[in-house]
C-alpha cells in the first residue's frame, strides 16, 4: 500500500496490484521507462520534485531536477514543452486521482497501481500522442534530433523514444 503526502494531495492511498513495470494492456507499450525519463530529462526538471517518497529513490540518482522552479535546461532538447497546470486543469486533462496529469499516471501505473476506467482513457491519450511520432518521421531526416526539438521533448515526457 502506498499512501501519498505531497504538497498537491494529501492522504490518497492505493495498492500495487501488479510487479513494477510488468503487464501493460490495451496496446500500451512505452518506449521508456519513468527512470530514464527524469534522466534524460522531462518538465523542466520540476514535476515530482516533492514526491519522492512515492516512488522509488533509484529513480531520481540521476534525474535531472530543477528544486526552485522549472528550468528548461533539465530538459534533455533545452526546449519549453509543456503547458502549466492551470492550463491542463481547464482542458479537463487531469484525470483523477492523478492531479498532476499523465506523467504521475504513468509513474504509479508503471509501479504497479491499476485503475481499469482511468488506466483505459490515460492508454488512449498515450496512442493518440503518437501522431506527433509520424510527423517527426515524416518532415525530418533520421537521426537529426535538432529538427522539431519541441515535438521530440513532448514524446519525451509522453514515454515515446524521440531519438529517431
Amino acid at each position: 500500500m502506498i499512501i501519498v503526502n505531497d504538497k498537491m494531495q494529501q492522504n490518497y492511498e492505493y495498492k500495487l496490484i501488479m510487479d513494477m513495470g510488468d503487464v501493460f494492456n490495451n496496446g500500451f507499450k512505452p518506449e521508456l521507462t519513468p527512470k530514464e525519463m527524469l534522466e534524460l530529462g522531462v518538465f523542466e526538471g520540476h514535476y515530482l520534485n516533492d514526491c519522492k517518497n512515492e516512488f522509488p529513490k533509484d529513480w531520481f540518482d540521476n534525474a535531472k531536477i530543477s528544486l526552485d522552479k522549472p528550468d528548461i535546461r533539465c530538459n534533455y532538447f533545452k526546449v519549453k514543452s509543456r503547458q502549466s497546470l492551470k492550463e491542463w486543469q481547464n482542458k479537463g486533462w487531469i484525470i483523477m486521482p492523478d492531479v498532476r496529469g499523465w506523467f504521475q499516471w504513468y509513474c504509479r501505473y508503471y509501479m504497479g497501481r491499476r485503475i481499469k476506467n482511468v488506466d483505459e482513457i490515460q492508454i488512449k491519450r498515450w496512442l493518440a500522442f503518437k501522431r506527433h511520432k509520424a510527423q517527426i518521421e515524416k518532415n525530418c531526416t533520421m537521426y537529426d534530433i535538432e529538427c522539431r526539438k519541441k515535438q521530440r521533448q513532448a514524446l519525451l515526457q509522453w514515454a515515446y523514444n524521440p531519438f529517431f
